[in-house]
């Protein structure tokens, strides 16, 4: 849904303040001007439009391209970058933003002396401004990064302030000062040549944010003046909107910035974590319950200044629950801006290339991407300083719904009903939607592809239907980033589509829009295939002219952008299970893309009594495929499979490892298999090896400098060990960590009713005995622990699960920034289910020792 915004045209060259109530003027004079401001901070800091004077609100992304990599990287594949440009920003107003912001390189557009200077970077970021001004995305800019523009790559040699001061530096010597209040002032005078203004007066940039994350050191006096030497530099210009700076990523100066004549200050959120090195796996909703402001209660003034979030995300999590839930505890911050970091560029998101901890865009991560757009809604609608409990109570609020079981969110208001996933809840009011938007199915759109879609309606009978490509994600897409390493791949297919609305109860008629779309569906008791594209669906002879831009958005009938079909080898796309139960079948699904529909599956089976099964998939979708291995092949021991897949004239691929060539040839020397482990019945079930564990383990240290972590063999076991050494141990020095444990249990689940004890293998050297908590976490976010005192004695140390009492967790990885809380106790009570478990938390020290010690642990399983 697009927010529309009204407006508010004052002379300038005023003398003196208008004082309405409490309200400031909106815009002040400027030698004659006529300036258009639509936002300004009133004095207890909340951002209001000017004309009516509502409460504003803004969410969107960053966006990089005409900058750094992102420009980079375009250039090496000889794309027209205005095009790539058009095409994200299309996307961007798809999904109902109307905000943008991004640190603006200084480095790429500046010299040492802080003079502007007109190339291509500033050129492109001037036409990025235009299209967001036509698309109503509203802009706050950040002239400042302080940073070198090479990342993922080297920095390069540029020319400007902060490559010579760099970014500690910029903020204490007095050149350096004087070089960037000398930029701010070019900045803000400076005229895009596409929109005729200069960013002073242009309406739709409403904010200015004076630089980008900085690192303050010095006398807390000098930070103040500091601040205000740059808001000056911009007012000197006639920058009359309101001014932020960072308050959060120096907070130990907070009380030195708040001192400085700003409107408002800027926060960012990175929940959990950020460069994980792959996809954090987990129920992470506990991470985003809220967001805390220690500095309300510490700095009076605080309370009175406008607040801005320049950037957040989920850092490495694919789930798409994450923005909705963000999005909330936002507002019951009281934020007004939020702005997502980074929206990838469709041109290079198939690599993830820009920045690999973050991955959103609208063709490579469909389901997020409908998160974001479900996630503007509730920024909009949820009144600022809402209360919804916590969680669990609050994954479903006002119109909105966040599951971390079904991987969804979920809008259903009733003009709109949005879902990340597939769905089986009902349309609160079918009859009054104006726009549907989502992935999968639901009661009201059953469809078979895996790419987003958008329903928009353009009058009774008439409605506009677009349809992105199918999407696979064939390599872990936060693994090590490289551009010839594709973590996410599209397929143009023809997929089944069925449409059941109120508007459409009649047969109905589909047309293509878009250039160069011949597709004709042809519907039949409203269903239908369909391929990527944008069309017209009709239940009569449409009357008159179609609304255009579509309503509600500035979407135009016609528009539609995607990447084409990424042709290339064959690739399979399957997950083995860890672990299953002995005589139990199971069902083996894979994702195939690259084949024709002519391509014919097959599993060859060897189990560890040495049996050998040949067993047929069967299609479910265009790229979906499945087999069911019979109950009586799983015995104890190791299962070892591989899929075979014939395309047409008899060529054969194996996987895993995708070679080509017939398997069964003399020469043959593809021998690689996956495998499964069947469990005899009654095995115990291991949550946790040091051996096999030892990258998934998210850690807790309070003390990175004296304590260390490793993995050894110790004289009593061949396994490694998990070894952490506390050198200076204290009533504050802390250590512990989290294992995802899910994917250990669903192949054994028959079997956890009879698990009655958790068994921990463990010991301390170096004094003699620590207590140790042992707490196990629910996919509702509850946990449960216990709390053993390990001895010298390196032996299974047995916990009745009937003894684990209700308590908090650790959040982890841990939320940045770091006034972020530590701890999470859920809301409303919950029970010890194991078939609930999510997650596994260890943690030790606190306590005063005379010397150095050692906590090391083999293992943590269940048993009968």
């Amino acid at each position: 849904m697009q927010y529309r915004f009204r407006s508010s045209w004052v002379w300038t060259g005023l003398l003196c303040f208008l004082v309405v109530g409490n309200l400031p003027l909106e815009a002040l004079a400027q030698n004659g001007r006529l300036v258009k401001q639509e936002v300004f901070a009133d004095r207890q800091g909340v951002l209001r439009y000017a004309g009516d004077r509502r409460e504003a609100r803004f969410f969107g992304v960053n966006y990089t391209v005409p900058f750094a990599y992102g420009y980079r990287s375009h250039k090496a594949l000889g794309l027209d970058i205005k095009k790539a440009i058009d095409a994200d920003v299309y996307h961007l107003a798809r999904l109902g933003l109307d905000a943008f912001r991004v640190h603006m390189w200084d480095v790429e557009i500046s010299d040492t002396a802080g003079n502007l200077l007109q190339n291509e970077h500033l050129d492109l970021f001037d036409y990025l401004l235009y299209r967001l001004k036509q698309r109503h995305i509203k802009i706050l800019i950040t002239p400042i990064a302080f940073w070198g523009n090479g990342y993922p790559q080297p920095d390069e040699r540029t020319p400007g302030f902060s490559s010579f001061y760099g970014k500690d530096s910029a903020v204490v010597k007095e050149a350096a000062i004087r070089a960037q209040e000398h930029y701010i002032r070019q900045i803000v005078a400076h005229e895009n040549p596409y929109t005729k203004l200069s960013y002073r007066d242009d309406p739709d940039i409403i904010a200015l944010e004076l630089n980008n994350e900085p690192h303050h050191s010095g006398p807390k006096s000098k930070v103040t003046v500091y601040v205000n030497r740059l808001a000056a530099a911009a007012r000197s210009q006639g920058w009359q909107k309101p001014v932020f700076y960072n308050i959060s990523e120096s907070p130990a100066y907070a009380d030195a910035v708040a001192a400085a004549d700003v409107e408002g200050h800027s926060f960012q959120w990175y929940p959990t974590g950020l460069v994980a090195g792959r996809t954090v796996k987990g129920n992470y909703l506990p991470n985003v319950d809220r967001y805390l402001l220690p500095f309300l209660d510490t700095i009076p003034v605080f309370r009175k200044r406008a607040r801005m979030v320049y950037e957040f995300d989920a850092g490495d999590i694919l789930d798409p629950i994450m923005y909705p839930a963000m999005a909330r505890s936002f507002r019951a911050a009281g934020f007004q801006w939020a702005t997502q970091f980074a929206y990838d560029p469709m041109a290079t998101a198939y690599a993830n290339t820009e920045y690999q901890t973050h991955f959103l865009n609208l063709a490579y991560t469909p389901a997020k991407a409908i998160s974001l757009l479900i996630a503007s809604r509730v920024f909009h609608d949820v009144p600022s300083g809402s209360s919804f409990g916590r969680y669990p109570q609050d994954s479903v609020f006002q119109n909105f719904r966040v599951s971390y079981r079904q991987s969804l969110s979920e809008m259903n208001a009733p003009d709109a009903f949005y879902y990340s996933g597939s769905t089986a809840t009902l349309p609160v009011q079918p009859a009054t939607l104006q726009h549907l938007a989502g992935v999968g199915s639901s009661p009201v759109v059953q469809y078979e592809g895996t790419g987003a879609y958008f329903l928009d309606r353009l009058g009774p009978g008439s409605w506009r239907l677009e349809v992105m490509p199918d999407q696979v994600f064939v390599r872990d897409p936060f693994g090590k980033a490289a551009p010839d390493r594709v973590v996410s791949r599209l397929q143009w297919n023809s997929n089944r589509m069925a449409i059941e609305l109120p508007d459409l109860n009649g047969p109905f008629r589909i047309r293509a829009l878009d250039s160069g779309n011949y597709f004709q569906p042809a519907p039949l008791e409203h269903q239908f295939l369909v391929r990527p594209g944008t069309y017209l669906i009709t239940t009569r002879e449409t009357e008159g002219t179609l609304p255009n831009p579509v309503p509600g958005t500035s979407v135009r009938l016609t528009e539609f952008a995607a990447p084409a079909s990424q042709t290339g080898r064959i690739e399979l796309v399957h997950f083995p299970a860890a672990v299953v139960s002995a005589g139990k079948a199971l069902e083996v699904p894979v994702q195939v893309l690259g084949a024709d529909t002519t391509a014919v599956l097959s599993l060859e089976l060897r189990n560890a009594a040495n049996q050998w099964k040949m067993l047929s998939f069967s299609r479910q979708s265009p790229l979906r495929y499945t087999v069911t291995i019979p109950a009586e092949m799983a015995v104890p021991g190791i299962m070892n499979y591989r899929i075979l897949l014939q395309a047409p004239r008899d060529s054969f691929y194996v996987f895993p490892g995708g070679e080509s060539g017939n398997p069964y040839r003399w020469d043959a020397s593809n021998f690689q298999a996956y495998q499964v482990m069947v469990a005899a019945p009654g095995m115990p079930l291991e949550l946790f090896s040091a051996a096999t564990d030892q990258s998934q383990l998210y850690s807790y240290n309070t003390d990175w400098k004296s304590n260390t972590i490793q993995y050894i063999t110790t004289e009593t076991s061949t396994r490694l060990v998990y070894q952490a050494r506390m050198a200076k141990p204290s009533t504050t020095v802390k250590m512990g960590w989290q294992l995802y444990i899910d994917d250990k249990l669903p192949g054994r689940s028959g079997e956890l009713p009879a698990f009655r004890n958790l068994v921990l293998k463990a010991r301390v050297t170096g004094v003699p005995e620590v207590p140790l908590k042992i707490a196990l976490l629910t996919k509702d976010g509850f946990a449960f622990s216990y709390t053993v005192r390990l001895t010298n004695t390196f032996d299974e140390v047995i916990l009745p699960l009937d003894r684990f009492v209700s308590d908090s967790a650790l959040l982890l990885p841990r939320p940045y920034p770091g006034f972020q809380p530590l701890y999470f106790a859920a809301g409303g009570s919950g029970r010890l289910q194991l078939s609930d478990l999510d997650k596994l938390e260890v943690s030790f020290g606190g306590i005063d020792a005379a010397q150095a010690y050692q906590v090391e642990i083999e293992s943590v399983m269940l048993k009968q």
